[in-house]
């Protein structure tokens, strides 16, 4: 281990020294440390850097549980570093100063100051939420003479003596004004603008602002919407003949004029609203976001109508057809939806409606219709047609990845075969005969149109 970087402190029963009852985090920062190097600034040893100057704050606290009841802290040489001092305190020094904050000058090289070191204690909560955050910023100032800056984030925590204690340090990001850093994961327990100018008029020198939008799209991975398009696409695309699928998106102001819109196709083209392939899809989602200005309310009748129109043309069995909604939950319509679910129940589809996000779920849950059936004016459902499905209960702590694309493929399809058969029987609509015996085995895809 690290002499200089990791330590774990713990308050230990001597009776049973293996468990630790308390854990407390020391975090250190050092002030005026001796300028070892003839052309730049010390380098502080084995504690993680985080700026070359001479007031040294280090991230990394020390916690994971080696140590008893004293430890040393020794800024010692390492390859090019410079030593620098050292120190030797027991915990209980640090634990008793005022504010659990203990300040030392350290030593160690004869008739020099070698600069002042700052421990601070605190007892670690027993709080094992975290927290994955992610954040961008735009129009930075340019700080580099030949180039754009170089810019980073750096997260302090309030302390209760009004001092702070860094807590989280994004990476570097090069000659980028308008940098997006990658998302980080950090414990709630370790959670808290600084510059006022010279310049006149000064109002800032950019902003920093986390992506709230589940339609952000970042860089480095694919945002929540298209991560469950994706996913639940790949899964019921197989069942469709020619890959081609009209794309609708609801609740947009449309160029050039604005006009708001519940149902519009998103490669722009009303005359053809197909994509090729969940690529497709994927790609016409993906302008539509650099083009359109998102915009409620959020109506999920328009959309319903358009796919039921469609099916309304076909009702001989010989295609059926399945409509994925894929929403954060957010409804404004739901009488008209009710009405626009019990109309379509009639017809040759089934709605299948993918949550997104953390919000509740429970008007969705409502026209699921498991409990009971959805009604709208007193007239009921004719057939059960609508399938929800939450996407975050198939997704890991970081909602980054599926846990179980085939649990996903399971739920998703549970109740289509039930529906497409209810269909066909309250129509009277019989099975085709079978294919000769010599002739290629059906696909999946020919067996559901073999009504």
């Amino acid at each position: 281990m690290d002499q200089a970087s990791m330590a774990t402190i713990g308050d230990f029963d001597p009776l049973n020294s293996a468990v630790p009852a308390t854990k407390i985090e020391i975090t250190v920062s050092c002030r005026n440390l001796l300028d070892m190097d003839t052309f730049s600034k010390s380098d502080p040893g084995n504690l993680s850097t985080v700026t070359f100057n001479l007031r040294k704050k280090f991230i990394k606290p020390f916690q994971d549980g080696s140590m008893r009841t004293m430890f040393s802290m020794v800024i010692s040489p390492c390859f090019v570093q410079d030593f620098l001092g050292q120190i030797f305190c027991t915990l209980g020094e640090i634990i008793g100063s005022s504010g659990g904050r203990l300040e030392r000058m350290l030593s160690g090289i004869p008739g020099k100051k070698c600069g002042i070191i700052i421990f601070t204690a605190e007892e670690l909560s027993n709080c094992r939420d975290i927290a994955t955050m992610q954040f961008c910023a735009n129009k930075l100032d340019k700080k580099d003479f030949f180039g754009k800056s170089d810019p980073f984030l750096v997260f302090y925590r309030s302390n209760e003596d009004g001092t702070f204690t860094i807590c989280h340090k994004t990476e570097v990001i090069k000659n980028n004004l308008n940098p997006v850093w990658q998302s980080f994961t950090i414990p709630v327990r370790v959670l808290n603008p600084k510059k006022k100018g010279k310049k006149k008029k000064y109002i800032n020198s950019g902003t920093v602002r986390p992506p709230t939008s589940l339609h952000y799209m970042s860089p480095y991975q694919m945002n929540t919407y298209a991560m469950a398009l994706k996913a639940v696409g790949e899964i019921i695309q197989d069942y469709d003949s020619d890959k081609l699928f009209p794309a609708y998106g609801f609740g947009a102001k449309l160029p050039p004029d604005g006009k708001i819109s519940h149902a519009f196709p998103l490669n722009s083209n009303t005359e053809n609203p197909n994509c090729e392939g969940i690529e497709g899809v994927l790609e016409a989602y993906f302008h539509t976001l650099r083009t359109v200005q998102l915009y409620g309310p959020t109506n999920f009748a328009p959309v319903i109508n358009q796919v039921a129109r469609c099916a309304a043309d076909v009702t001989d069995g010989s295609q059926y057809f399945v409509l994925l909604m894929i929403t954060d939950g957010v409804i404004s319509d739901m009488a008209q939806t009710k009405e626009a679910v019990v109309n379509a129940a009639s017809l040759p589809m089934s709605i299948i409606i993918v949550g997104v996000g953390p919000a509740e779920f429970d008007a969705m849950e409502e026209l699921d219709g498991d409990e009971v059936r959805v009604s709208s004016r007193g007239r009921f459902a004719e057939r059960d047609i609508v399938q929800f499905v939450p996407f975050r209960d198939y997704m890991d702590r970081s909602g980054n990845q599926i846990l179980s694309m085939a649990r996903l493929a399971k739920d998703v399809l549970a109740e289509i075969p039930d529906q497409l058969m209810s269909f066909m029987k309250s129509r009277g609509i019989e099975p085709r005969p079978p294919l000769p015996a010599n002739t290629d085995p059906p696909s999946v895809l020919q067996i559901l149109r073999s009504y």
